[in-house]
């Protein structure tokens, strides 16, 4: 039995169709820019003390991978097509390590992945990164808290959180992004600055 040949009419229906799922709505991917800034008016020569920081933990909603927007205080949004090109906690932790490196006031500071060469870890917690739709205006609000711990005696040595809220002029999502860049970097130059001061004290250079 011979095939028939598609009509006319059937090939350009199929052409048609490819070209409509060609059309199909792809996801944009985002990453957050954080720049460590250095405090020149500190010491410059590092104490001797070596620290590990471990990534960050993050809430179950911003391990949806999708950036989140909240309407009402107790409503979570996600948008379906602006997402995070890397787990916000990661990108957090290594903007940490990078700011504490950039502080030249350790000895050591890296990730935690040789717990035998570090004396202190640090752990934190990514609370919320969050575009804010209700009250005036919008916003975005970021927390972290993060703790210094002594790896010989499991005692906490420092423990500190930080919330900056940033307003978007440009109700668009790299606007949104471009803010929760600069409310995450308001928070790490808290916390490493409190940090500093707990490494500065008598109490740890003497431990």
């Amino acid at each position: 039995m011979t095939a028939s040949i598609p009509s006319r009419t059937a090939i350009i229906a199929l052409a048609l169709l490819i070209a409509g799922c060609g059309g199909v709505r792809q996801p944009a991917y985002y990453s957050l820019a954080l720049a460590p800034q250095m405090d020149t008016a500190r010491d410059p020569s590092p104490h001797p003390v070596t620290v590990a920081v471990r990534q960050f933990e993050t809430p179950a909603y911003l391990r949806q991978g999708r950036i989140v927007y909240r309407e009402h205080p107790d409503q979570i949004g996600f948008y379906e097509y602006h997402r995070w090109a890397t787990d916000p906690g990661a990108m957090v932790t290594t903007a940490l390590v990078t700011s504490l490196q950039s502080d030249r006031l350790l000895s050591y500071v890296g990730p935690f992945d040789n717990p035998h060469r570090a004396e202190y870890l640090v752990t934190g917690r990514l609370e919320k990164l969050d575009e804010i739709d209700y009250g005036d205006g919008v916003t975005v609000e970021a927390t972290v808290s993060a703790e210094l711990i002594n790896l010989r005696t499991g005692s906490v040595q420092w423990a500190g959180h930080a919330t900056h809220t940033s307003k978007v002029d440009h109700h668009d999502v790299y606007s949104v992004v471009s803010q929760m860049s600069d409310a995450v970097d308001a928070c790490l130059d808290q916390l490493v600055s409190s940090i500093a001061q707990s490494v500065s004290s008598r109490d740890i250079a003497a431990q």
